[in-house]
């Protein structure tokens, strides 16, 4: 009887979790989304900060932090946006193994556990919070965030022995350093700063997410190679870009504007397939998936009879993966206006191709755990049902409901973005942001005060997007 109630009590625990977890995160912040995507912004703000109890709670409180440092920047207020992107940074350095959580997720879903950002989100912390500073004319601490960025791929692609992520070095990070450099008239370190961007772009980026070397970085190259007084290396660069240097005026200053373009990918779920191979005299045991080419041997000769069964009479493993779905941006291109002036903005981050190849690749690296976890569930259907024929179903019906996908992902992200730097005279400046996508233009204006031999960065997020087709 002892035995029998203790497994009653793992089928009520699952019962209880799988009812308690069936409301989103994205359901119970219906009324953020639905405002931010309206362009209420202080309303957006309003409902984050009303459901700041339940957001806060340890499963979901990176997520909660992330959106409220997103839409404090958005409202122009970058204290309060780094006070907020300062948590969620801490949540990811402070994020241990929580070694119930990890057992409970073996025969549940990974939803039970706190929210584990994809590789690529963190670096986006940096990001923004490097927007931050800029905006209060920190310029040291906007660096360190940069440097942050690449610092953090490393150390996370340094886990993976093996099917180490694509995204691996951040060229827009190093092409950010060289800009604040630049900013700091630290035209050495820009120089250095603005060729290992270059370098990033020329082997990573153009391969694995289709993003050419933009012009612009060209130029910087040749402009801060001449400031170093690298006559060398600015006649290559030269050569190689078929690109002059450009003596400039000592009295102008330059404007940095950054354009976020609509919304990276939003999570679902979809299964995959895996079927039972032979078992060999040496215990190991394979599952496999033809379509795609994949296959995964465990041994299971170290295991108990109750579990070897469990393997043995399994035929086949479903498993519950998140994919990315698409947003697409409803712009496709954009310029800046200045008086009869007109600069075209270069893509320099793609944030969705991101997205999915770093899914690509932990999909590879985990469906592995995935069938392991699925066969723990097995082996406790198993015991159930050697207890009690109803408590078997029962477990066996829990299993079924429990193999969810965690599909929770930061969705204030921009989709990409797209930079310009422009030369202009001392004083204010009307500029306008022409986006056009879908045979519509749309005009957003702004005012910037340039000052004499100094560099101002605008950043703005065009929030319109193309829903994905279902």
């Amino acid at each position: 009887m002892l035995h029998f109630r203790k497994i009653t009590i793992v089928t009520f625990t699952l019962l209880l979790l799988i009812l308690a977890g069936c409301a989103t995160y994205y359901q119970k912040n219906e009324a953020f989304f639905t405002n931010l995507y309206g362009y209420n912004f202080v309303e957006a703000k309003k409902a984050l900060e009303s459901n700041s109890k339940k957001g806060n709670k340890p499963r979901n409180a990176l997520l909660h932090n992330l959106n409220l440092g997103y839409i404090n920047w958005v409202l122009g207020d970058p204290t309060s946006s780094n006070q907020y992107f300062e948590n969620a940074d801490k949540i990811i350095e402070d994020q241990q193994k929580n070694y119930g959580l990890e057992a409970l997720a073996m025969i549940t879903n990974p939803t039970v556990k706190p929210y584990r950002p994809e590789d690529f989100e963190p670096v986006f912390v940096n990001y923004y919070k490097a927007l931050n500073y800029l905006q209060n004319s920190q310029y040291d601490e906007a660096l360190v965030e940069c440097k942050r960025i690449n610092i953090q791929l490393n150390k996370l692609n340094d886990k993976y022995k093996d099917k180490k992520n694509r995204y691996q070095r951040d060229a827009f990070a190093h092409l950010m350093m060289g800009l604040i450099y630049e900013a700091k008239k630290d035209y050495n370190n820009a120089f250095i700063a603005y060729r290992n961007a270059f370098e990033v772009y020329e082997t990573d980026y153009k391969k694995n997410f289709g993003v050419e070397i933009p012009l612009q970085l060209k130029k910087d190259i040749i402009n801060t190679a001449h400031k170093s007084g690298f006559f060398e290396d600015q006649r290559m660069y030269e050569d190689k870009f078929n690109i002059k240097y450009a003596n400039e005026s000592a009295d102008d200053g330059e404007l940095v504007f950054l354009w976020h373009n609509g919304f990276g990918p939003y999570k679902a779920e979809w299964s995959i397939n895996f079927y039972r191979g032979g078992v060999n005299k040496d215990g190991w045991i394979v599952f496999a998936n033809s379509e795609l080419g994949l296959s995964f041997p465990f041994y299971i000769g170290d295991k108990s009879d109750n579990e070897k069964n469990a393997w043995w009479q399994t035929n086949l493993v479903r498993i519950a993966f998140p994919k990315y779905e698409d947003r697409l941006p409803y712009y496709t291109s954009a310029q800046i206006s200045v008086g009869n002036s007109k600069y075209d903005l270069e893509l320099t981050e793609d944030i969705s191709q991101i997205a999915f190849k770093t899914l690509n690749d932990r999909m590879a690296r985990e469906i592995g755990l995935a069938i392991a976890r699925f066969i723990s569930k097995k082996v406790i259907e198993s015991s159930a049902k050697s207890a009690n024929e109803g408590l078997g179903a029962a477990v066996n019906l829990v299993n079924a409901l429990s193999e969810k996908a965690d599909t929770r992902n930061w969705q204030t992200l921009p989709h990409s973005i797209f930079y310009t730097k422009v030369k202009l005279s001392e004083g204010e400046h009307d500029i306008q942001l022409n986006c056009k996508g879908n045979n519509n233009l749309k005009t957003n204006n702004f005012k910037v005060n340039i000052q004499k031999n100094r560099m101002q960065f605008v950043a703005f997020h065009s929030i319109e997007y193309i829903p994905a087709q279902m």
